[in-house]
């Protein structure tokens, strides 16, 4: 693990089955990254980000990941420091995650739960701290005139906000997002996007993103990192990437990933 990496995979592999969804990926990221994972469906970019957050386990072997300077994941098996590391490492799904039939205010709040005791977050009994801390969130992100309405009536953009505002409750350091605009209009897209890159800008928060749209890959993130197959096969600036490269990377999928004005 470099001196600078807050997160730091080393030679990772995942089978399911006869299947190699990750084959001997190495990656460090940096304090304050904003970092674009691409590749086509079934890449393995969803399985990194889930091994990450110790939401699955890892082949056993030689591989391992660390965050923090901690050990998450050896041998196949998560360690003990894996519950301290989640509430440093906040993930935002595709599906927004959140519980339709509670407010929004109350999924935001749910981001304290690694700091205040269950049993008062299970009955609603917010300390004074959590609850201008989740207002607070739920204004950064430009819904908090929307606090009090169940999460299932919200919009999926409304919905992601609050999926953000939560993992700030948390006071993460890291945000692993997976495909956080895939189920969103482009209006929604560009505002989460645009949300998640000025978090990593002002607030210096590592982030990781997966994302189909090479475009808002180039827009928001200075580093892309390709995978393939599950293997990695580029990791660089985003200004590297041209045609060749995308086409190279995608293959006969690569007409979805481009755009009007895309990279000749």
């Amino acid at each position: 693990m470099t001196s600078d990496a807050v997160l730091s995979i080393r030679s990772v592999s995942k089978t399911f089955g006869a299947r190699r969804a990750l084959d001997g990926v190495s990656l460090d990221v940096a304090r304050g990254e904003m970092v674009a994972l691409i590749g086509p469906s079934g890449s393995g970019k969803s399985t990194l980000l889930r091994s990450i957050d110790g939401l699955q386990t890892i082949d056993n072997g030689e591989g391992f990941i660390a965050a923090f300077g901690d050990k998450l994941q050896a041998k196949g098996r998560l360690t003990d420091k894996v519950r301290k590391s989640r509430t440093r490492i906040g993930f935002i799904a595709q599906q927004f995650n959140l519980v339709g039939r509670l407010s929004l205010f109350t999924n935001v709040a749910l981001g304290s739960l690694g700091r205040i005791p269950f049993v008062r977050g299970l009955l609603g009994q917010w300390p004074k701290e959590t609850k201008l801390a989740a207002m607070a969130a739920l204004h950064r992100v430009g819904v908090s005139d929307y606090a009090g309405q169940r999460a299932n009536t919200l919009s999926g953009g409304q919905q992601q906000r609050g999926a953000i505002a939560r993992a700030l409750v948390q006071k993460a350091k890291i945000i692993l997002a997976d495909e956080p605009v895939a189920s969103l209009d482009p209006v929604s897209a560009r505002k989460v996007m645009e949300i998640l890159s000025e978090l990593n800008a002002t607030d210096g928060l590592t982030v990781i993103v997966t994302l189909h749209q090479v475009d808002y890959a180039l827009r928001y993130c200075k580093r892309v990192v390709a995978l393939k197959a599950g293997k990695k096969v580029y990791d660089g600036p985003s200004s590297g990437l041209d045609r060749a490269k995308l086409i190279d990377i995608y293959g006969p999928e690569f007409e979805d990933v481009f755009w009007e004005g895309a990279p000749a």
